[in-house]
């Protein structure tokens, strides 16, 4: 017999899988437990860290590239005085807290603005070796840490000079709420800065001293945990299908103090791509989120109820095997014995022939024939080709496939009620406070990242502007802004108009929002005139009335900086609440459809004291709950008057919630018995069903006579070797007749 063939090995496997599964109802069911902190809550404080990295690693990245541009931009024009250098960049960008021009060759210091700047850090006869020009790390007198960023000035004729900018280890708009606590952690696992806890003068009572104490202590505690994970490999550390951010990131638990336990999360500073390095990716620096949570009790799920599913599934798999065996098992075992003892010529003994289905067919077939053989082995004339019995005289028995169709609703009964009855989350499901926070929070910091990335766009076309004056050529300005555009992907075009509206120099795509009015006076504008949207940002010519840079930025740069995992469904919408920039597909300039999440983006819009803030709320939306934030464009810079809000929403049913898990893992079960019965049932459908249904009609078309069609075996099983048997039959009465043919018949009354 087949190894995977007949039909003992379908239904032995479908006996052990149903046992298996049992077991494991038994086993996830009924022990369900959730901890006195949600996995849900801790994979939150995961995304969060894994936020303040990503803002961290572009902001850094950022200044890199700003100042090494910067230096570009005025070495490729005439000679400009160190002071005039440090003037302009300090108008387009306000994110150094110093900056300094020295001369490489003397070390003589020509210019220099903001706080005074370690450059005695700087070896300068190093800076022609590979990574001289690297950002550096340095430690200043007071215990801070600032960062350098280096970068050449170069004019022929003249000593090469270097500049140099200093910026702090500090987030960039990241949104930490109540009672959070972010750090950066260098590897050693020592915190570089840190936001959220006050420092011990700024508090006023011995209680509150108390709790800074403590949470500094536990904030170090995580740090120098977090810088020994964030060594291991992220192909190590990710666990299969997690994917969402490329480098290591985690999640802590520490101490307990008063109802609260310290959660944290952690993420290195990762590229944009796993596996390719930036310039503050070779800092090896971690961020570390803490925040103190309430703890819930402990729940577990009924062990009864597990076992008692675990037990009903026992019953059903026992009836299931027993039916299968007994009417299917059994009976083609037994024609496999009867049909072999038929063509070893043992014909004295009649055909047991079993009941029900189409190995009674079989059976009665082979009883025929035994009575056929054994006819044509006396010495009796040649008879006639036996009549076919008439079809309205058989008798309809139940077939096979009417088995399993049985066998496959008793499996029904106990897989579909798993799937839709049993262990429903409904109104009762306790989703933890701290996600609705963390929903708020991290979409105010996505939406700060999108702001200071429009800024960031309209200052770096101030900075082109600032280097064309009245004599610049257009071939000139052509060459800017190709060397723009190539070193800065946001933008899909980049042109210079004059007051008219014509193009005097372009690079990158064909513009899409000229017109003959000539630069628009916004310095960030939404055009939206064609089938997508164009963000337009617009600096004015120094010098020039009416001309200015402007440049297209792409959608599809928006879009990706929405790509956050653990978000949901992330819009930006206008102050219409039109669609701009999504994470996922959508339709451009269409509303969000949902009532509770316009009034929400309408709530937040309302200024609370000063400014407006974001929200969050948790509502009920189709039998499911719903948490959503929505955050506006709060703060300065030029993308401020576009209104815009980014919206985000999720359902909790995706987040590890006891509720949810428990439904989960019941509907996981009720799957994997559809799974075991298909496969199975669909097996011995395959196998023997058809191939035992045709047989069924072969044979009784061999006993009604027909001796011409022969009779091949699909398998090497129970089956195939019935219709080996057959075959052999049908030649041994086929010979036999012929036999019978060429002897002289006896004449009647004859001794």
């Amino acid at each position: 017999m087949s190894l995977l063939g007949g039909i003992r090995p379908p239904i032995t496997v479908l006996a052990v899988l149903l046992l298996a599964l049992a077991g494991f109802t038994a086993v996830t069911l009924g022990n369900v437990r959730e901890g006195r902190l949600p996995a849900a809550v801790l994979t939150s404080q995961q995304h969060f860290a894994e936020d303040g990295a990503i803002a961290l690693r572009a902001s850094l990245d950022e200044s890199v590239t700003d100042l090494d541009r910067a230096a570009a931009l005025f070495s490729a024009g005439k000679p400009v005085a160190p002071d005039a250098v440090l003037d302009k960049i300090g108008s387009v960008y306000q994110k150094w807290r110093g900056t300094a021009v020295v001369e490489i060759g003397s070390g003589r210091l020509l210019a220099a603005r903001g706080e005074n700047l370690p450059l005695t850090a700087i070896d300068r006869t190093r800076l022609a070796d590979e990574g001289g020009l690297a950002p550096r790390m340095v430690k200043l007198s007071n215990g801070e840490t600032r960062l350098l960023t280096l970068s050449l000035l170069s004019w022929n004729g003249q000593p090469q000079q270097l500049l140099v900018a200093s910026s702090s280890l500090r987030f960039p708009g990241i949104s930490l709420g109540n009672f959070r606590a972010i750090a950066v952690v260098g590897s050693d696992g020592t915190v570089l800065s840190n936001d959220g806890i006050p420092e011990p003068e700024m508090v006023l009572t011995d209680l509150q001293r108390a709790d800074v104490k403590r949470d500094t202590k536990q904030l170090r505690s995580f740090a120098r945990t977090a810088a020994k994970r964030a060594k291991a490999n992220p192909l190590t550390t990710k666990e299969p299908g997690s994917g969402g951010f490329p480098g290591v990131s985690g999640s802590l638990t520490g101490g307990e103090w008063g109802g609260e336990r310290a959660a944290a999360g952690y993420a290195r500073l990762a590229g944009p791509e796993p596996g390719v390095g930036t310039s503050a990716t070779s800092l090896e620096l971690t961020v570390v989120a803490m925040v103190n949570v309430a703890q819930n009790p402990a729940r577990t799920s009924d062990a009864v109820a597990g076992l008692a599913l675990a037990g009903a599934l026992l019953l059903v798999g026992a009836l299931v095997v027993a039916l299968l065996v007994t009417t299917v098992q059994r009976p083609l075992i037994t024609l496999f014995l009867e049909s072999r003892r038929l063509t070893r010529g043992d014909l004295t003994r009649p055909v047991s022939v079993p009941r029900g289905s189409e190995a009674a067919r079989i059976g009665t077939a082979l009883e025929r024939l035994r009575t056929q053989l054994r006819d044509q082995d006396t010495a009796q004339p040649p008879a006639p080709a036996p009549a076919p019995a008439p079809a309205g005289k058989r008798k309809r028995r139940t077939g096979a496939r009417t088995l399993l169709a049985l066998c496959a609703v008793l499996l029904l009964a106990w897989c579909v009620p798993l799937g839709l009855l049993v262990n429903r989350a409904g109104a009762d499901v306790v989703v933890p406070q701290q996600l609705v926070n963390d929903q708020r929070e991290r979409t105010d910091t996505l939406n700060d990242r999108i702001r200071r990335a429009l800024n960031e766009g309209q200052a770096d076309l101030q900075s082109v502007a600032s280097l064309m004056g009245d004599d610049t050529t257009p071939q000139h300005m052509t060459t800017v802004l190709e060397r723009t555009a190539r070193e800065h992907v946001r933008y899909d075009s980049l042109y210079v108009l004059d007051a008219t509206g014509t193009v005097l120099a372009q690079a990158g795509g064909t513009p899409q929002a000229t017109g003959a009015d000539g630069p628009r006076k916004e310095p960030i504008a939404l055009h939206d005139g064609g089938k997508k949207p164009v963000v337009v940002a617009t600096a004015q010519l120094p010098g020039q009335s009416g001309s200015a840079v402007v440049g297209e930025l792409r959608i599809d740069f928006l879009n990706s900086l929405l790509k956050r995992p653990g978000l949901g469904e992330i819009r930006v919408v206008d102050s219409e609440h039109r669609v701009i920039a999504s994470n996922s597909g959508y339709r451009a300039f269409q509303k969000l459809g949902d009532e509770r999440l316009d009034a929400l983006v309408a709530g937040s819009a309302l200024k609370v004291g000063m400014a407006p803030r974001p929200g969050s709320v948790l509502y009920r939306s189709g039998g499911d709950h719903v948490i959503a934030a929505a955050a506006p464009f709060v703060g300065g810079g030029a993308a401020k008057p576009l209104d815009w809000t980014v919206v985000s929403w999720q359902s909790a049913k995706g987040l590890a919630i006891h509720e949810y898990s428990l439904q989960n893992r019941t509907v996981l079960a009720g799957l994997l018995g559809l799974a075991v019965g298909a496969a199975c049932l669909g097996w011995l459908r395959i196998i023997v069903v058809s191939p035992l249904r045709e047989l069924a009609r072969r044979a009784e078309a061999l006993a009604d006579g027909d001796r011409r069609t022969v009779l091949y075996p699909r398998h090497h099983d129970e089956v195939g070797a019935v219709t080996r048997s057959l075959e052999i039959i049908r030649q041994q009465l086929q010979q036999q007749r012929k036999q019978a043919g060429g002897r002289t018949p006896v004449p009647a009354g004859r001794n």
